[in-house]
């Protein structure tokens, strides 16, 4: 189950924390609870994926994009995400998720985030590109940023978020259909 009380108790946080600018940091603190983990008792990759919204939609909410999408009717969804897996988590160990805005494209919005354990080892790391949704289809994200007041000029994605967009545009879509093994032909 999605954990909406988790994520009540994170927006109000961000709250208090007040705004931020689209490329500043959001820090947010979790812990790892039992219903995070896996078999192995450490946090499980699918939730940590889930994990990472407690700290990308507060950083929305601070920047201003929350508000901005419910005055335009607009939605975000997650168009796309690479994620590194490098320290486990275990049970009951608290996180430092920090959550940044890295820019956008002509259309979506790339945002990092990492988990960091107490010891300062990196536990993950995500990369996630936004897509902001209204309903003729994808809205470009310089509208997004023009309607949340940022002014600034567009900042270069860097290389490696660049790489992996490029790469991952190669990726045939939809994917071949693969027909079902039969059970007999053994």
């Amino acid at each position: 189950m999605y954990p909406f009380l988790r994520m009540a108790w994170q927006m109000r946080a961000a709250r208090k924390a007040g705004p931020v600018d689209f490329f500043g940091t959001h820090e947010s603190h979790h812990i790892c609870w039992p219903w995070d983990l896996d078999i192995f008792m450490e946090l499980n990759n699918g939730r940590a994926l889930t994990l990472y919204d407690l700290g990308r939609l507060p950083l929305g909410a601070r920047v201003g994009m929350v508000a901005a999408l419910k005055r335009r009717g607009w939605g975000m969804t997650v168009a796309g995400s690479t994620t590194r897996y490098r320290r486990r988590v275990r049970f009951m160990e608290r996180i430092r998720m920090t959550s940044r805005g890295l820019g956008w494209d002509d259309r979506f919005l790339y945002i990092e985030q990492a988990m960091w354990r107490r010891d300062g080892e990196c536990a993950g790391h995500a990369l996630i590109r936004m897509a902001v949704t209204g309903p003729k289809g994808i809205v470009p994200p310089a509208d997004l940023v023009a309607e949340i007041g940022y002014d600034g000029p567009p900042r270069t994605l860097p290389d490696w978020v660049r790489a992996w967009a490029d790469a991952d545009a190669l990726r045939p879509w939809p994917p071949m259909q693969q027909t079902p093994a039969r059970a007999d032909a053994a």
